[in-house]
C-alpha cells in the first residue's frame, strides 16, 4: 500500500496545481490525476450530478489501487467529500477546503476575509460556516466568479480579457473592504499573479494548494 499511488481529481486543469505542489512535497510519490473535461465546469451542475460524477471518479482511482484519493475541485469538496467518504472508508479522502479553514482560523482575529468561487461553492456557503465553526469574530464575504474557471481552461491567462473580467469581479461591493481573498477554486492559483497585481501586493491572497498539500503530506506520514 506504501508504494501505491495518490488519486487526484478535478473538473479540469484546476487540480494540476494541487498535483504539482504535492510533487514538491512528495517527490517520491506516484500520482493518477483525473481531469473530467468532458462534464466541466462542475460548478455550474446540480448538487445531485456533481455527487454521481465525483464518486463514479472516485471509485475508479480506487479500483486503480490509489492509497488516498484527493478531491482538487472545491465545488466537489463542498457538494460530495461527505457523499464520497460515506461510500469509500477503507482509504483516507482528501478536500481543499478544510485545510485552508484550520490555516486561517488558527489565529481567532476580528477580520475580514473574501472568498471568489465557483456558483456550486459559494451557493454551499461552506467556506462561512466552517470558518465560523471555529472563529465568529471573521467576517467572511464571497462572490460567485463563474466566468474564470473557463477562462482559464480557455488558456486566457495575462491577457486583457482575463484583467478585464477579474477587475469585474474584484471590484464588486460585496469584496468591500476585505483583509484577505481566498481563491476558492483549485483553478485560481493560475491566475494569483493576476490577482495579486489587481491589489498591488496590498492584500492577502490565499492560495490552498500549497496549504492542502503540507496538510496531506503530514497526515499520510501520520498514517505510515
Amino acid at each position: 500500500m506504501q508504494n501505491s499511488p495518490i488519486g487526484i481529481f478535478d473538473s479540469g486543469i484546476g487540480g494540476l496545481t494541487i498535483a504539482y505542489s504535492l510533487k514538491k512535497i512528495l517527490p517520491n510519490e506516484s500520482f493518477i490525476y483525473f481531469g473530467d473535461t468532458k462534464h466541466l465546469p462542475y460548478g455550474e451542475k446540480s448538487e445531485k450530478a456533481i455527487k454521481h460524477y465525483s464518486l463514479k471518479i472516485a471509485l475508479f482511482l480506487k479500483s486503480k489501487n490509489c492509497k488516498a484519493i484527493v478531491i482538487a475541485c472545491n465545488s466537489a469538496s463542498a457538494v460530495a467529500f461527505d457523499h464520497i467518504k460515506k461510500n469509500i472508508t477503507d482509504i483516507p479522502i482528501y478536500n481543499v477546503i478544510d485545510p485552508v479553514i484550520e490555516k486561517i482560523t488558527e489565529e481567532c482575529t476580528s477580520k475580514e476575509i473574501g472568498v471568489i468561487g465557483t456558483k456550486a461553492t459559494i451557493e454551499s456557503s461552506i467556506y462561512k460556516e466552517k470558518i465560523h465553526q471555529y472563529c465568529n469574530k471573521i467576517s467572511v464575504k464571497s462572490h460567485p466568479t463563474p466566468l474564470l474557471a473557463p477562462m482559464i481552461e480557455e488558456g486566457f491567462i495575462n491577457q486583457e480579457i482575463s484583467k478585464s473580467i477579474i477587475t469585474k469581479y474584484l471590484t464588486h461591493y460585496t469584496l468591500k473592504n476585505i483583509n484577505s481573498l481566498i481563491l476558492g477554486c483549485t483553478h485560481y492559483p493560475l491566475i494569483k499573479n493576476e490577482i495579486i497585481k489587481f491589489y498591488n501586493n496590498k492584500l492577502e491572497v490565499i492560495d490552498s494548494s500549497e496549504i492542502v498539500s503540507q496538510s496531506i503530506s503530514k497526515d499520510l506520514k501520520n498514517l505510515n
